[in-house]
């Protein structure tokens, strides 16, 4: 849309420590827009919507309420998590359209790895057939967007089976790697830039 989005790539990083930098970017006065790309240690968090019951053996895995809105996941290495800091009145999206256009993004990403997704009504994120991919969680606060996409790329899915991922007993998830023989998960960092840049 031409406007300047800056995207930050941030490697792996603690998810507290995001989280806060994440609230503190959105109170500055000075707001830009921001997209923010990296990977996140081992870690469950909890929506605003969730319920600890859908934790059912966490082990040494830590648990961390997060503001943004839906239910338990996980994150891990080797999972692509986006974080969307933007102005969505400058976009013009509502919150339904903003989940829409970062539900197709991740759909027309992956079909450039040849790997064909679907949208289960009611439950946001993007699927394999009944396998859950990818997970959206947002959070909107002054007319600005926070939180976002993890996509899962090349990881350990075996925290999944410690949850009920996304509140769903039994939902099964999996990875751009049960699809792709090599996968890169800075290439798709790459890719996902270049196509956001045309879309934000």
């Amino acid at each position: 849309m031409g406007n300047n989005i800056t995207f930050k790539s941030l490697g792996l990083v603690d998810y507290e420590d995001s989280f806060a930098a994440m609230k503190s970017h959105i109170a500055q006065e000075g707001f830009e827009d921001q997209v923010w790309l990296l990977q996140h240690s081992s870690v469950f968090t909890l929506g605003t919507a969730a319920s600890k019951e859908h934790i059912l053996d966490a082990k040494e895995i830590p648990i961390i309420q997060s503001d943004r809105g839906g239910e338990v996941t996980y994150h891990g290495p080797g999972q692509l998590v986006l974080y969307f800091l933007l102005d969505i009145k400058r976009l013009g999206w509502g919150p339904k359209a903003l989940v829409k256009n970062l539900e197709n993004f991740i759909q027309d990403l992956l079909k450039h790895y040849d790997i064909e997704t679907n949208i289960i009504g009611g439950a946001p994120g993007v699927y394999v057939d009944e396998k859950k991919i990818a997970s959206i969680g947002l959070r909107i606060s002054r007319g600005k967007t926070y939180h976002g996409i993890s996509l899962n790329v090349d990881m350990d899915t075996e925290p999944f089976n410690q949850i009920n991922p996304c509140g769903y007993e039994g939902l099964k998830v999996t990875q751009m790697k049960d699809f792709i023989d090599i996968i890169d998960i800075k290439s798709v960092e790459s890719l996902a830039i270049e196509m956001l840049g045309k879309k934000l």
